[in-house]
């Protein structure tokens, strides 16, 4: 009864049955690493802003307003990546056309500490940074800022949203002091 097959069958069955919780309790521990990294402060956030990476090609279309009198379209091309260690994402931009020519630069992250995205947007046509603060509202990513211009404080607001499989809708308002909202410019977006 004891021949060497049904000692190693015997041996292989009982390694079989203390390997599937030894199995069972190593794939846990290793299910467990992710959400470790996840508890790490802006990691979900920053997972959020992955649809941004890429290389984009887009519209920019201004309606008539003030600040551009017979509106336009320009076009251009966005790139983003991932700043050090993914906690921040940098974006390059250079938009052309009737309206203007913009380059610029656009840095985001979370901050800790105000529970919210920054953004600090740097340009050719404008000294220093616009800081922009934002959240999720739904699956609208909507920055707020202020900037001084003309002696006049305007309050601008900034939504992104996916629009499909590799296209987005970013439409920047703007409102002078004691007026509504309006649009400034629409920017439609396709991933290369």
């Amino acid at each position: 009864m004891n021949s060497p097959s049904k000692l190693r069958t015997m041996t292989l069955a009982i390694a079989f049955a203390l390997g599937v919780p030894l199995w069972a309790g190593w794939q846990e521990k290793t299910a467990e690493k992710p959400a470790a990294v996840a508890a790490k402060p802006g990691v979900a956030e920053m997972e959020r802003l992955k649809f941004y990476l890429g290389e984009w090609d887009y519209t920019e279309t201004y309606p008539k307003s003030a600040f551009t009198p017979n509106g336009g379209v320009n076009t251009g091309i966005y790139t983003s990546k991932l700043g050090p260690g993914g906690q921040s994402l940098i974006n390059t931009f250079h938009s052309q056309g009737p309206v203007g020519d913009f380059e610029g630069l656009l840095i985001m992250t979370w901050d800790a500490r105000e529970k919210a995205y920054k953004a600090y947007v740097f340009g050719n046509d404008f000294p220093g940074a616009i800081v922009e603060t934002g959240q999720f509202e739904g699956d609208e990513l909507v920055y707020r800022s202020e900037l001084p211009a003309q002696g006049v404080t305007l309050k601008l607001s900034n939504r992104t949203r996916l629009t499909g499989p590799g296209t987005l809708v970013s439409e920047e308002s703007m409102a002078m002091p004691g007026q509504p909202e309006k649009l400034f410019v629409r920017v439609e977006a396709k991933k290369k």
